[in-house]
């Protein structure tokens, strides 16, 4: 009888620590395409939080929401103001440090109701701080943001539409 307790004990905390019942899910894997190159590190990483901007445009024969600008606040992980993000596409540190990027890869969200992750090459830099020495940058973990499938006529040509959304911005520097 001790043995069969000791047993069902042992086999419910094992249970109850297996990774598949935790309360957190895993983090998502960043595909390979979206690694920065070898000889770079992470220097910060943020979380965005604001909307991403369409105006819907007549191309031919279809009309279609065509991204604008991202308008975003970022935050420390402790939820400090860290700076924005903008047009560019552009973010820029409370510390006046500004980076502006050209995306260079792009993955599929696991969420397909989401924005895409990316890879951004650094292409300029304004200002002194902590931004002075980012050379690329990573958008993972994105929610929502995505341009609706519809809404885009004739009628609304020009108009423009922010749809909300997050996502992790990782700035990698030079080792």
């Amino acid at each position: 009888m001790r043995h069969r307790i000791r047993g069902f004990v042992s086999a419910a905390l094992l249970a109850a620590t297996s990774p598949a019942l935790l309360s957190s899910p895993p983090a998502q894997q960043v595909p390979p395409q979206l690694q920065p190159p070898a000889n770079e590190q992470l220097l910060l990483q943020v979380h965005a939080k604001g909307d991403q901007v369409y105006t819907c445009k007549s191309e031919l024969t279809e009309f279609i929401w065509t991204l604008k600008a991202p308008d975003a606040q970022l935050s420390y992980k402790d939820g400090k103001p860290f700076g924005r993000h903008f047009a560019g596409p552009s973010w820029e540190a409370t510390d006046g440090s500004r980076v502006k990027g050209e995306p260079v890869a792009v993955a599929p969200s696991p969420d397909a109701n989401s924005i895409p992750w990316l890879l951004v090459n650094v292409v300029s830099h304004d200002g002194n701080g902590v931004l002075s020495r980012a050379t690329s940058i990573q958008r993972v973990n994105t929610k929502g943001g995505k341009a609706p499938a519809s809404g885009c006529d004739a009628s609304h040509v020009g108009q423009e539409l922010r749809v909300p959304y997050s996502a992790e911005y990782l700035f990698f520097a030079p080792k």
